[in-house]
């Protein structure tokens, strides 16, 4: 059992992908004594203002457009209810569990930093649920991602008041059965809870998690892609020369072009000095300026979850002065859009890497473009074979695709409540259309990786005698033979695809190129 001590502050997107998707009963996920704490001091303050009969945002007012009316002692309690119930109208395919699990992590996490003045009790049911693999059935779309994820989160939270549904064990449940097959029972909302469990950015960190780990792979695999075909077209490596890098030093820049040199050290296939033809097209010379760009975007985003997760992200917040008098103080900290700003710049550069690979894919199934290096569509009896000429059309339509949805969300804005909340950020529909580019890409990926395999073999066959691929190429082709030999005459092209597909998407590719150039 691996335990996960949350309090606010250090929350890594490796530990949420650790929980996101660990086998039942193999982490446990705990607040540290300190967390308990502030909780505890937090939810204080929030019965003293109640108390005390002060305004305060959400506690003793309405929400939204309603935030002048006021809400009586008696009527606190239903007030917290009331929020989950109504503002629970997400629509769509639900989220997977292993998302769900993500999110519930993430809004403890901020919970537990003790500025939102939810009760112990209520956050430990919200872990326990999470602890017990008890998932919340939470509709995906619904969130404008400003005053947070409101509908995902009401989704979320309803079962703990025993309403909306779970799954559990793979069966779908009732919120109250759900919590009864863990042995917990229905809670009764005090002041501010139902607020604090809806106000905030949950479900574009945790799917944001997702993406940037999907992006880290398949930004590697672009270049793996990139370097064994470069060698299938008989590229030089000269454009990946440190030295031309240093006089441009975008760190990723450099780190690519160092990078493809760690790749196609040792080639044989690649072009030497001795050639009168001293320049490649742009999508093989430019990939540590293309690439290297692209996973600045990556790096970028990275930093912005990474602080993100350890954010507090509802409203109004709790705050104390050094005598430990509390003070609410409302604001923005649920707008997301510095995830919004990453999440459509993640999408740009996955798009570029899809660009980038279906050009070279063209390039290595047409002939004319290829100097003949290769055979026309990769067949040798053109004509009666078709060879890799559908590939390219696939990989066309998914670079497509992926133009037409990385229009930025985070361009667009509706006003809700009223016109009070007259800007929104529209993070969550950012990350869903850059994990959606992320699954065209890693596509098209695997349809250059199957062609740039079968470049390799033309090459050996019209050399003659014995070629050596690069340090990291050498294991990347041998992995593709694998799974798909050589295709002399036409076949059923899907399986072969599908199964390149799962060796970028499930990381194998990228695990057994990192393996080889650390060895």
């Amino acid at each position: 059992m691996e335990i996960v001590w949350i309090d606010g502050k250090q929350l890594t997107i490796e530990q949420v992908m650790r929980v996101a998707k660990a086998a039942p009963e193999t982490v446990e996920v705990r607040l540290t004594p300190e967390a308990e704490q502030a909780v505890q001091r937090a939810q204080e303050a929030v019965a003293r203002f109640v108390r005390e009969g002060q305004v305060v945002y959400g506690i003793t007012t309405g929400f939204g457009a309603f935030k002048n009316k006021r809400i009586s002692p008696a009527e606190v309690s239903q007030l917290q209810h009331n929020i989950l119930m109504s503002h629970a109208v997400g629509v769509g395919r639900p989220l997977e569990e292993a998302e769900v699990r993500a999110m519930m992590l993430v809004r403890a996490n901020t919970l537990a930093r003790g500025h939102s003045g939810i009760r112990l009790q209520t956050l430990q049911h919200l872990l326990t649920m999470l602890n017990r693999s008890v998932h919340p059935v939470i509709p995906r779309q619904g969130s404008l991602g400003a005053s947070g994820d409101l509908a995902p989160l009401a989704h979320m939270s309803l079962p703990l008041i025993g309403l909306g549904e779970v799954i559990y064990r793979k069966e779908r449940l009732s919120g109250a059965e759900g919590l009864a097959r863990v042995g917990l029972k229905p809670l009764r909302l005090e002041a501010k809870e139902g607020l604090a469990l809806t106000n905030g950015t949950a479900m574009m960190s945790a799917l944001g998690c997702f993406a940037v780990v999907e992006a880290e792979n398949a930004a590697y695999a672009a270049d793996i892609c990139g370097a064994l075909s470069l060698e299938a077209l008989h590229g030089t490596p000269r454009a990946f020369d440190s030295r031309l890098h240093a006089l441009r030093p975008y760190p990723r820049q450099v780190e690519t072009a160092a990078h493809m040199r760690q790749l196609l050290a040792g080639s044989t296939f690649v072009r030497g000095l001795e050639s009168s033809d001293v320049q490649d097209a742009y999508t093989l010379r430019c990939i540590p300026q293309v690439h290297g760009a692209c996973a600045d975007a990556v790096a970028y985003t990275r930093w912005v979850l990474e602080t993100e997760l350890n954010s507090v992200t509802d409203n109004p917040l709790i705050f104390f002065d050094e005598e430990g008098n509390a003070e609410a103080i409302s604001g923005g900290n649920f707008h997301g859009e510095p995830l919004a700003i990453a999440f459509d710049y993640l999408g740009l550069a996955m798009t570029e890497l899809g660009n980038m690979s279906e050009r070279r894919l063209a390039r290595l199934t047409d002939g004319d473009s290829n100097q003949h290096v290769l055979p026309d569509f990769l067949t040798e009896h053109g004509g009666l074979n078709s060879g890799f000429m559908l590939t390219q059309y696939t990989a066309a339509s998914l670079a497509s695709e992926n133009k037409a949805m990385v229009y930025p969300a985070s361009a667009d804005t509706l006003p809700t409540s009223a016109n009070w909340e007259d800007h929104n950020s529209n993070g969550p529909i950012a990350v869903r259309q850059a994990r959606r580019i992320l699954r065209n890409l890693e596509n098209i990926l695997a349809l250059e990786l199957m062609a740039a395999a079968q470049g390799i073999d033309f090459r050996r066959r019209r050399m003659g005698g014995e070629r050596q691929l690069g340090r990291g190429t050498s294991v990347a082709y041998h992995l593709v033979r694998q799974q798909v030999p050589f295709i002399a005459k036409d076949e059923v092209m899907y399986q072969h695809e599908e199964k390149m597909q799962q060796i970028i998407a499930g990381g194998t590719l990228v695990a057994a190129v990192k393996k080889a150039l650390a060895d």
